[in-house]
């Protein structure tokens, strides 16, 4: 994963709220993302190929139609490298003021 082109793809707010279209509703054709959009079709197009180039969108042709599908898997990359490390702490301070407050000992759980 070129987690350089994933972080440089979700800089951009257009590019996110694509990512939400799509989380809402996998395969969609860019005429339908089109209609969500505030924009000419070929800007969307360069934001779409930007996705994929991250790999955060995935495209499947059906015919003479390109679907496009949310791929999560970079998301989820970036989640255990740089988010899970910190939340794991915090989920340790919580477990263990949840155990003070009950009245358990540390040790025991």
């Amino acid at each position: 994963m070129d987690i350089d082109k994933v972080f440089k793809a979700l800089a951009d707010p257009s590019r996110g709220y694509l990512l939400d279209l799509l989380h809402r509703e996998s395969g969609q054709t860019l005429t339908a993302l089109c209609m969500h959009m505030d924009m000419t079709r070929q800007a969307v197009t360069q934001h779409l190929q930007q996705l994929e180039e991250a790999n955060l969108i995935a495209v499947v042709w059906q015919g003479r139609e390109k679907l496009h599908y949310l791929n999560p898997v970079p998301l989820h990359e970036i989640h255990a490298r740089w988010i899970g490390k910190f939340e794991r702490d915090r989920l340790d301070v919580l477990r263990n003021l949840k155990n003070k407050l009950e009245g358990k000992d540390d040790d025991k759980t």
